[in-house]
């Protein structure tokens, strides 16, 4: 088994290091100039800076009228805000319902038309962008990145999501808020709340349950945190990005701090100068030799950095200290598991390519049977027809788990997937799709593009029509449309239905001329599809093999149709053109 470890410390020591958190906390101090701290009227205040190519949008609010409105941590309904507040309706795509701050989102309405403006200001910008606040200050800045993600592309290299950093930040949301966020890794690691043991804002909404019980989760009904905290006393600090974790943490320092100050103002310029100090003189801890494993050990000096030893606290009794241990190993190890099952789309890139390898060889040999990948399939005559099955259901799980992915990410823009994504997943679609129709219609089912189409392809071939038409890339054309997979992956559909529509017309030979016209119609739109593709060459050589349901459907239709009848189509089957296709690469008119 592998040895697990914690590495919220170092992590902390990193952050604080680095001189992020001095940055925002200057620019924070500045935008607090010139305000009443004291003033009860004093709204809400925004100021937007540049440093070194870096843009700094600062977000605060009067500590007292902070204080005023923390007294009421009254929830609001993401069903409440849909009509009302619809800016936030993009977290309930997948499903999610959730309730936001009261006092916070209140706020954030409140300044619409000037947030409006600082967002078109952020959009048109390329530069690294921070976005920081204190108090009830940075519950608006949580909420204002939120709303940038939503909408920010990063499909170019140039563009990067904003950080937010909060300083001494209430809670935003509950346990379905933060699970919206926390779903897109991308989205969750833009925030960072730094969290001080003796400021009581941040724990002010934490929900009382036992701190040291067995169970791994908060009440689902009320405040959660998200995001990475950093939290620090004057001893040191400790990071963690699980919300059950962070819960515990933040109020095991309040019980630690039982007796001593708290403040709803704290100067966190001077908690980072300390912890600057610590981490250049940082001691050695009174770690056990004997520590039993690694994940022990680095829950253990967490605690010591944010000021939690056993047996120096009085409001913490040693089995309540060992039992926070317990619980906050048990928070970790899920963490971790969930990190590792996270879906990855670079992970099983060279099981995929192997997969399609093989799917390619399938189409092969299926050509040289005079058949056809596509009716191969359909009519399982052999043992690597049924093999296929194992490397189709590989690929459609793959891709389905990329589009769910792609489905989660903050931004609205039409183009979801890069290039190399999108011309993969074309690939796919049109090599796999032909076998999910050819299982469709095989159950005696109709109407696959209506009612059966599986979801991950309409967004595929959607997201890749609006990457045509937006950036005016396309898939380069093989020459020989003899190795090609036909454009549209729905061909075989449209094959299968007018075959439905040609059985029709046969059954019902002694039909009122009015019934037959409905099939009638259905089987001339079929001919002007088809030949359409045709025209285009984009349609591969291989719907022309005499066991092909085209050249099925062909046999069929030639029976029925009138004699005097007459189309593009038509011509071209019963003059054999179909041959010079093959071999030119497109049609050939004489």
């Amino acid at each position: 088994m592998n040895q697990l470890f914690s590495s919220g410390s170092e992590v902390a020591n990193f952050m604080v290091s680095s001189g992020l958190l001095k940055l925002s906390w200057a620019k924070i101090l500045d935008c607090y100039r010139g305000v009443n701290l004291n003033e009860p009227q004093r709204g809400f205040s925004w100021k937007a800076y540049q440093e070194a190519n870096i843009n700094i949008i600062v977000f605060i609010k009067s500590p007292i009228c902070t204080e005023s409105h923390l007294q009421e941590p009254e929830l609001v309904s993401s069903t409440d805000l849909k009509n009302s507040f619809p800016f936030f309706e993009f977290l309930c795509s997948n499903g999610h319902s959730f309730s936001i701050h009261k006092a916070a989102i209140t706020l954030f309405a409140a300044q619409m038309t000037e947030l409006l403006q600082l967002k078109a200001q952020c959009d048109g910008s390329s530069n690294p962008l921070i976005v920081t606040g204190h108090g009830l200050g940075g519950s608006v800045a949580s909420l204002f990145t939120l709303w940038l993600l939503e909408s920010l592309d990063v499909s170019t290299a140039k563009r990067q999501r904003p950080l937010c950093v909060t300083f001494g930040s209430p809670l935003v949301g509950d346990k379905g808020f933060q699970q919206a966020i926390s779903e897109h890794l991308a989205r969750h690691s833009c925030f960072l709340h730094v969290a001080a043991s003796k400021d009581i804002v941040p724990r002010l909404f934490i929900t009382p349950h036992p701190l040291y019980t067995t169970g791994l989760t908060s009440q689902p009904d009320y405040y959660t945190p998200f995001g990475t905290f950093l939290l620090c006393c004057e001893m040191g600090c400790t990071c963690s990005e699980n919300p059950e974790a962070i819960s515990k943490l933040l109020v095991a320092m309040g019980l630690a701090r039982a007796g001593n100050e708290e403040q709803l103002i704290v100067d966190y310029g001077r908690v980072v100068e300390q912890l600057e100090s610590l981490i250049i003189c940082k001691g050695i801890s009174q770690l056990s030799d004997l520590m039993p494993n690694s994940l022990r050990a680095g829950t253990i000096l967490q605690l010591e950095a944010i000021g939690l030893q056993k047996g120096q606290n009085q409001q913490l009794q040693n089995n309540d200290f060992d039992n926070l241990i317990k619980n906050l190993e048990k928070l970790e190890e899920s963490c971790m598991l969930s990190k590792r099952k996270a879906f990855d789309p670079a992970k099983k890139l060279n099981v995929i390519k192997i997969s399609m390898a093989s799917l390619e060889w399938y189409k092969k040999v299926s050509k040289a049977k005079e058949i056809g990948y596509y009716d191969c399939y359909k009519n399982r005559f052999s043992r690597p027809d049924k093999d296929i099955d194992r490397h189709k259901k590989l690929l459609t799980n793959y891709w389905k788990d990329i589009v769910a992915q792609t489905e989660k990410n903050p931004q609205k823009e039409p183009v979801c997937l890069r290039k190399r994504w999108l011309l993969a997943g074309a690939t796919y679609r049109r090599m796999i799709e032909p076998l999910d129709i050819a299982d469709y219609y095989k159950t005696g089912q109709k109407n696959y593009t209506t009612v059966g189409r599986s979801h991950h392809y309409i967004k595929l071939e959607k997201w890749l029509e609006e990457a045509e038409k937006q950036n005016g890339f396309s898939i380069s054309k093989k020459k020989n449309v003899d190795v090609i997979l036909t454009d549209d992956s729905c061909f075989w559909a449209h094959v299968e239905e007018a075959r439905i529509w040609c059985k029709s017309l046969d059954n019902n030979a002694d039909a009122s001329i009015r019934e037959r016209e409905l099939p009638r119609q259905k089987l001339m739109e079929f001919e002007q599809y088809a030949m359409e593709q045709i025209k285009k060459s984009a349609v591969s050589s291989e719907i022309f093999l005499k066991g092909s349901s085209f050249m099925q459907w062909w046999k069929e239709y030639e029976k029925i149709i009138e004699p005097d009848r007459n189309s593009p189509l038509i011509d071209f089957m019963k003059t054999c053109k179909y041959h010079q296709y093959a071999s030119s690469g497109c049609l050939v008119l004489n």
